[in-house]
């Protein structure tokens, strides 16, 4: 995007009379098994999936009738990698379908003459961006919209218009939810969910629904062929931010470059499975579950909540040294009972009330199917006063 870096990438690896639009040719994608992705997005325990149907650079991975020969069914893998996906995940697993879609266009004509003008003219809208969005949701039916790039005036881009008649009038009203990037002043603003910036995570409880969009890769959001495993976030650093994002009301989505060639990088695939895992023995905590009156603890370091039903949820990012954890936010009351999730026994672990405080003892780790992070599940508890 003309940092310095990638600008010296390019001219160290690349022809110099290379242009953006020389990428479509190498854009293969003959290992691209949508299937087997679908596969994979289920067992992660993920509730929905985003595609990229359109970034920055305009190229379409549908065949759209307002992209001529800059789509993925004209130039490159020569099929429709959205309608192949949406029909895998639809058909193949329970996780919600969805879209993102970029607004505005790096190198489009039309745009960039809308900007030299002032946004006084709207052709690149009129002709390009909303009649794909249109033709997205009514070819393929997702049920998130998620938008992207806005560079512009929300009344520039018909955004209330289009969202007027997504929310009304398409197939999917009932069900759609979209986020907050649809004009320049709307993050954070106005969505069914708020997105604000890139890696939004405030560790503190927000009053609207939000999504925590960030990266596996830390530098990117596409794929990068000379990453090394330091520039991967490890399983512990995603429940980190899945837990923080949860406890504070938020949804996480998790970015993923898969290679020019269909493939989802093999380190990236595990730490999805890795995910799926640990949700499979600790979901409960985090599925349907709601914020507590307290977001992390006020004295255990690493400590976040949610609540759900009669349970109060505590989760502990590291394994305490003594095999005690002790927390200043949870008061127990004598029908307390507390387990661990992955630890198979109907007995309480052992507890007591210690200065104010409520420490529990945690069980041998021998036995905990757990790994990376580990839930205290607590009844009959109440919270703390605060401070």
């Amino acid at each position: 995007e003309g940092e310095p870096h990638n600008v010296a990438f390019m001219k160290e690896n690349y022809p110099s009379d290379f242009t953006y639009q020389d990428f479509a040719a190498q854009f293969t994608a003959e290992f691209f098994d949508p299937n087997y992705w679908a596969k994979v997005f289920q067992d992660s325990g993920v509730k929905y999936v985003v595609l990229t149907s359109k970034h920055h650079e305009g190229y379409t991975m549908w065949p759209s009738k307002y992209s001529w020969n800059w789509n993925a069914m004209d130039v490159g893998p020569h099929r429709d990698l959205v309608g192949e996906f949406a029909k895998a995940i639809k058909n193949n697993s329970t996780v919600k379908f969805g879209l993102y879609h970029s607004m505005y266009e790096w190198f489009n004509p039309y745009y960039l003459q809308d900007v030299a003008n002032n946004f006084t003219t709207n052709d690149f809208v009129m002709k390009k961006t909303m009649p794909e969005l249109y033709e997205i949701v009514e070819r393929y039916e997702p049920e998130i919209v998620w938008s992207d790039g806005p560079h512009g005036p929300d009344w520039y881009w018909n955004s209330t218009v289009f969202l007027s008649w997504l929310t009304t009038n398409s197939t999917v009203k009932d069900t759609v939810v979209f986020n907050d990037r649809w004009g320049d002043e709307d993050p954070c603003t106005h969505g069914s969910f708020f997105t604000c910036g890139d890696r939004f995570n405030p560790g503190t409880l927000q009053p609207h629904k939000w999504e925590n969009a960030m990266t596996m890769d830390t530098y990117s959001w596409g794929y990068r062929r000379n990453a090394n495993i330091m520039d991967y976030l490890t399983i512990h650093d995603i429940l980190v931010q899945l837990i923080s994002t949860v406890s504070c009301g938020g949804n996480m989505l998790v970015n993923i470059g898969p290679t020019k060639e269909g493939m989802l990088p093999a380190i990236m695939e595990e730490r999805l499975l890795q995910m799926g895992q640990w949700l499979s023995i600790n979901g409960e905590a985090i599925y349907g579950s709601s914020p507590w009156k307290y977001q992390n603890d006020t004295l255990a370091p690493g400590v976040w909540y949610t609540a759900k039903g009669d349970s109060v949820y505590a989760f502990s990012l590291s394994w305490p040294t003594t095999d005690i954890l002790t927390l200043a936010s949870v008061i127990p009351t004598p029908q307390t009972h507390i387990s661990m999730l992955g630890y198979d026994s109907t007995e309480s672990l052992d507890f007591v009330e210690h200065n104010g405080h409520l420490e529990v003892h945690f069980p041998d780790m021998a036995k905990v199917s757990s790994k990376w992070v580990w839930v205290l599940q607590m009844n009959n508890v109440t919270p703390a006063p605060k401070p």
